[in-house]
């Protein structure tokens, strides 16, 4: 039997804060004339006051996108060659919507840390390293990826329609 106080620290999975944050970002898109997920991308930056930029890298083998801080922005990078550069680009997204902690980046040079190093390999950290833990980690990719499915599920529907703003601020006025 599992022990009540720690399944009540455990990180939890919510389908309404997925909801309330892709809704969330329909309205930045809205307010902002935002048509393309590039565009959103971008003014998600803008609302935030904290630039997102995006750019096509050479990725480690099974990395398909990266979110990197840096001091003033934040960067999502894409690997060359995706199956779904959009699926990807809103996932990265979801990571930068929920504040999830990205790859530091140094200012003039990235360089593959320790850590990344492990992670790709396979190794679990040393207690009492600053990692991520194992239920975070789940958490925060069961985030992201929720993220970008509901994203694109309601992008997909605004398109269809053809014109999608009215069809935001329908919404917004429903609530």
């Amino acid at each position: 039997m599992s022990d009540p106080s720690v399944d009540a620290a455990r990180p939890r999975r919510s389908h309404r804060r997925i909801h309330a944050a892709v809704e969330a970002v329909l309205d930045v898109a809205a307010q902002k004339h935002a048509g393309t997920l590039e565009e959103i991308v971008t003014a998600v930056g803008e609302s935030r006051r904290r630039p997102i930029t995006v750019s096509v890298e050479d990725l480690a083998p099974g990395v398909w996108g990266q979110r990197r801080e840096y001091d003033d922005h934040d960067e999502i990078v894409l690997a060359r060659s995706l199956p779904s550069e959009a699926r990807t680009l809103a996932h990265e997204l979801g990571h930068v919507i929920f504040k999830h902690p990205g790859a530091a980046a140094d200012t003039t040079t990235v360089a593959a840390e320790d850590d990344l190093i492990a992670y790709m390999l396979g190794i679990t950290a040393e207690p009492g390293d600053d990692a991520v833990s194992d239920a975070d980690h789940d958490l925060h990719e069961w985030e992201a990826e929720a993220f970008a499915s509901r994203l694109l599920q309601r992008l997909g529907q605004l398109y269809r329609r053809r014109s999608w703003r009215p069809m935001l601020r329908y919404d917004e006025a429903l609530g």
